[in-house]
């Protein structure tokens, strides 16, 4: 009789039952948050039974899958659309049960070796990949647009033009995607958990990269907390709740993560035109809603909305919050500087990811007999994007004073009997 390694009995324990059950619950959340967003912004009115199909390729898009838009419209017209964007509500969701399905079986356990970490990683894995094939190929569906009412109308029923816009999914790219998302995810639930095992090779680092890591995703978490309170505020005392319930659903993540940025003094461009809008906040599409690429920071978004400036009291006291979670975390004699080039650190790699996956880029229009894009409600763009390197610049230099400031809260906190939580050196 073989010899059992010590991790056997744990491998046993998370099999392949644990990983369909973690892939499944993971779709449930993601598909629960899309389909509720949808249903909000009016999407099960769409034609030919597509609601569905408009559900699946947003839980696609929310992994980072690739989604292609096409037109038709007949040899006497053209169309042409575009889409870029994360609906990061359905993100998170779907991160956070993954993440907590990944460590589930992992817990109260000092230490894994890599061979049985890298299996029950690889076994979620291949049920995720048939998991995206699904989606990817039940993500196509075509609309057809009216013309409206009018010389446009009659043009089209003089030349047969009928315009279609609509939507497939690149398998290839939405699969790559996809296993590199879920890969981002289980990497960063290790990362983040405390009472989750690492191989003996990596234990070393646990207590200079968890305080941090933990820090980060307390701070994101907190920043979509507060947005949900704004947003049920104002879905409750400005009306048009489902507008507002819809982006909260749908993106609220999108627009809580760069008002992180905007309170550290980042600048965002951007520009929208045509029948496309932002539903919250208001400020943000009359910033944006003008003839030329409008900057989006604290001070443009001050001038229309004095409450703006609240961003910059936010990142003070939730960035100090989130340097003081960190020290509390690492073991008690860490010096202040290091946690400084720690959380800065941490911080600027947030900052960068808030910045990839929080661009939004959107065109459409239409043109019959040559005459470019017909305006209306048949044309539109919008269009956000940062400015990277200094909004990355500006999150290491809050880093570095959130970093320091918060480790000497943390001395005070334990000099006057605080718990020390990283006392184990588990930080």
């Amino acid at each position: 009789m073989s010899q059992r390694t010590p991790s056997g009995p744990a491998v046993a324990r998370h099999g392949w039952a644990q990983a369909l059950a973690t892939v499944l619950a993971g779709l449930v959340a993601m598909g629960a948050v899309a389909a509720f967003g949808l249903w909000a912004a009016g999407a099960t009115d769409l034609p030919d039974n597509a609601f569905p199909r408009v559900v699946t390729a947003t839980v696609v898009a929310a992994v980072g899958g690739s989604l292609e838009l096409s037109g038709d419209a007949g040899g006497l017209a053209d169309t042409d659309a575009a889409l870029t964007v994360m609906p990061l509500s359905v993100t998170l969701a779907g991160a956070l049960v993954l993440g907590a399905g990944f460590l589930r079986p992992l817990r109260h356990r000092a230490v894994a070796g890599a061979g049985e970490l890298a299996g029950w990683a690889g076994r979620i894995a291949v049920l995720w990949l048939l998991a995206l094939l699904g989606l990817a190929f039940a993500s196509r569906q075509t609309f057809e647009v009216s013309l409206g009412e009018g010389v446009l109308d009659d043009l089209g029923d003089l030349f047969g033009v009928t315009p279609r816009i609509g939507f497939t999914t690149d398998v290839p790219l939405t699969v790559l995607f996809g296993l590199l998302w879920l890969a981002g995810v289980l990497i960063l639930a290790l990362l983040v958990s405390r009472g989750a095992p690492l191989p003996g090779r990596l234990l070393r680092f646990q207590a200079s990269v968890r305080p941090v890591a933990y820090a980060m995703v307390a701070l994101l978490l907190a920043y979509v907390a507060v947005g949900a309170v704004v947003g049920l505020v104002v879905a409750g005392t400005r009306g048009h709740p489902a507008d507002t319930f819809a982006a909260l659903l749908l993106g609220l993540p999108n627009l809580a993560w760069p008002a992180l940025t905007i309170g550290m003094g980042a600048t965002w461009n951007g520009r929208v035109e045509g029948p496309f809008g932002l539903p919250m906040p208001q400020v943000l599409d009359q910033v944006l809603r003008t003839p030329d690429v409008s900057t989006v920071n604290l001070g443009t978004l001050g001038e229309r909305d004095g409450r703006m400036w609240w961003l910059l009291v936010a990142a003070v006291v939730l960035l100090l919050a989130a340097g003081t979670l960190a020290a509390l975390r690492s073991p008690a004699g860490t010096p202040a500087w290091r946690h400084s080039v720690h959380m800065g650190i941490a911080l600027a790699l947030t900052v960068l990811m808030i910045c990839a996956v929080g661009r939004v880029s959107a065109h459409y229009g239409l043109s019959v007999l040559g005459i470019g894009d017909l305006g209306g409600d048949l044309s539109g763009r919008l269009f956000l994007r940062p400015r990277l390197q200094s909004a990355v610049g500006l999150a290491l230099l809050w880093g570095l004073v959130a970093g320091f400031l918060g480790a000497l809260l943390a001395r005070e906190v334990r000099g006057r009997g605080g718990t020390d939580r990283a006392g184990s050196g588990q930080g």
